[in-house]
C-alpha cells in the first residue's frame, strides 16, 4: 500500500520563525534559503484519502487561556476581531523576545503514514481524555467539499481537514498544537510571532519577533511569505480559505509592488548566497550578499530569519579562517536567536561558543583562507 503524506502549516519560522535549526554544515548551506514551515500541499492528503475510501468502499471556542508571564501578568487573551472571528490580542506590552507561548502537542502523527490516514488520527484521540479532544474537535477547518453522502463519512473528512488546516512540523512528525494554532496570520512585516520546535523537550515555543503593544493583535505566519502579494493570496485562500487583509497584503497599490520588489530581491539574493555552499560566489561575495538580505528586510520590516541568516554569514566566515567576522556575526546572531528562538535554545548556546571561540566552529578552515568581513 501507498504511503500516504501528512501535511501541515511549519509556521515558522521555518518560519514560522519557522522552525529553526542549528547553522548548517558546509555540505547543506546550499539549502540556506529558508524552508518555511517544509510546507506540505494540503490538497495531496485530500486527495490521498479519497482514494484510500475509494479501494476501501474562524471556528473558535469562546474561551482560551490566557497567555502568563510569572513577573509580568498577563500577555494576552482572545477577542473577537472583526472580520477574523477571533484572534489573540495583547492586553501589555510585549518586550521583544518575550516567551508567549510554550506548549506540549496533543498528539504527533508521523508524515509518511500507510493505510488510512483517519485511522491513525482516530487511535491518537483515543487515548486523550474528554476535554482534550474536545481542544481538536474546536479546531477550526475548510469545510470540506464531500463527495460522500453518509455522516460518518463526512466527520472524517472534516477530522482530516482540521488536521491538515492545523497541524505543525515537528521534527520528523506534525503536531497539534491548540493553543499555537489559535494565532492568525500575517505577512512580511505584518506578523510579530514567532515558533520552534524543541526536540529535546518535546515542546513549541512561541517567541515576540517585535515588541507589541497592548490591543495589537498577536499574529504569525503559515507560509514563506517572501513572495508577491498574489501567490501569497493565492496560496492562503487554497489551502486556509481566506483572502488575506493583513497591514502587508493592504497596501495601497503603489506602496504593494514595492514590496513584492523587496522580497522578490531578498529570494533571490538569498538563493545567491545559498550558491557559497557550492563554491558560485567567494567568502567576501557571500558576505556581501548577506548585509544585503539584512537591508532589504530593514527596508521592508521583514525582521523573521535574521538568526539564522547571521549564523550562516558566521559558518562563511569560520570557513575562510576571518575569527573577526566569525565573532562579530556569532554574536548578532546570538542577539537574534535569542529573541527568535529564547535566550536557552540550542542555538544561542552554539553561538556562545563560536563566540568564546572562533575556531571552535565545525566550519572552521574548511576553505581557504580569506578576509570576508562583517
Amino acid at each position: 500500500m501507498s504511503h500516504k503524506r501528512i501535511s501541515s502549516r511549519r509556521k515558522a519560522r521555518e518560519g514560522n520563525v519557522e522552525t529553526e535549526q542549528p547553522a548548517r554544515p558546509i555540505e547543506s548551506l546550499s539549502s540556506v534559503t529558508p524552508k518555511w514551515p517544509q510546507i506540505l500541499v494540503f490538497a495531496l492528503l485530500l486527495l490521498s484519502f479519497a482514494l484510500w475510501m475509494a479501494h476501501s468502499c474562524t471556528l473558535l471556542p469562546q474561551y482560551f487561556p490566557s497567555s502568563r508571564n510569572i513577573q509580568n501578568g498577563p500577555a494576552f487573551e482572545v477577542q473577537d476581531v472583526p472580520g477574523k472571528g477571533k484572534g489573540t490580542i495583547a492586553v501589555r506590552h510585549i518586550k521583544q523576545g518575550e516567551l508567549l507561548l510554550r506548549e506540549e502537542p496533543l498528539f504527533l502523527l508521523p508524515r509518511e503514514t500507510k493505510g488510512s490516514p483517519i485511522s491513525l488520527i482516530r487511535k491518537k484521540l483515543s487515548g486523550l481524555s474528554p476535554s482534550k479532544k474536545q481542544e481538536f474537535f474546536d479546531l477550526s477547518h475548510i469545510p470540506p467539499q464531500s463527495h460522500f453522502p453518509e455522516s460518518s463519512e463526512m466527520s472524517d473528512e472534516i477530522m482530516l481537514s482540521k488536521l491538515q488546516t492545523n497541524a505543525i512540523a515537528a521534527g520528523d512528525a506534525v503536531g497539534i498544537f491548540p493553543r499555537t494554532a489559535r494565532l492568525n496570520h500575517g505577512c512580511s512585516a505584518s506578523f510579530n510571532s514567532v515558533y520552534s520546535w524543541r526536540e529535546r523537550e518535546g515542546v513549541l515555543v512561541v517567541h515576540a519577533l517585535k515588541a507589541i503593544a497592548p490591543g495589537e493583535e498577536l499574529l504569525t505566519t503559515y507560509m514563506d511569505t517572501k513572495k508577491p502579494r498574489a501567490e501569497r493570496r493565492h496560496f492562503l485562500e487554497e489551502n486556509y480559505g481566506f483572502t488575506c487583509g493583513c497591514s502587508t497584503c493592504s497596501l495601497l497599490e503603489p506602496l504593494s509592488k514595492a514590496s513584492d520588489d523587496r522580497l522578490t530581491r531578498m529570494t533571490a539574493l538569498y538563493s545567491r548566497f545559498a550558491s557559497w555552499g557550492h563554491s558560485v560566489i567567494d567568502g567576501k561575495e557571500a558576505i556581501r550578499v548577506a548585509n544585503r538580505i539584512w537591508s532589504i528586510g530593514a527596508d521592508e520590516g521583514y525582521w523573521s530569519e535574521r538568526g539564522r541568516l547571521a549564523a550562516d554569514a558566521a559558518h562563511v566566515a569560520a570557513a575562510h579562517h576571518d575569527s573577526v567576522a566569525t565573532s562579530s556575526w556569532a554574536r548578532l546572531a546570538l542577539k537574534w536567536y535569542s529573541w527568535e528562538l529564547g535566550g536557552d535554545s540550542q542555538q544561542v548556546n552554539e553561538m556562545n561558543r563560536v563566540i568564546s571561540n572562533a575556531s571552535s566552529h565545525d566550519a572552521w578552515a574548511s576553505r581557504p583562507p580569506m578576509k570576508v568581513g562583517n
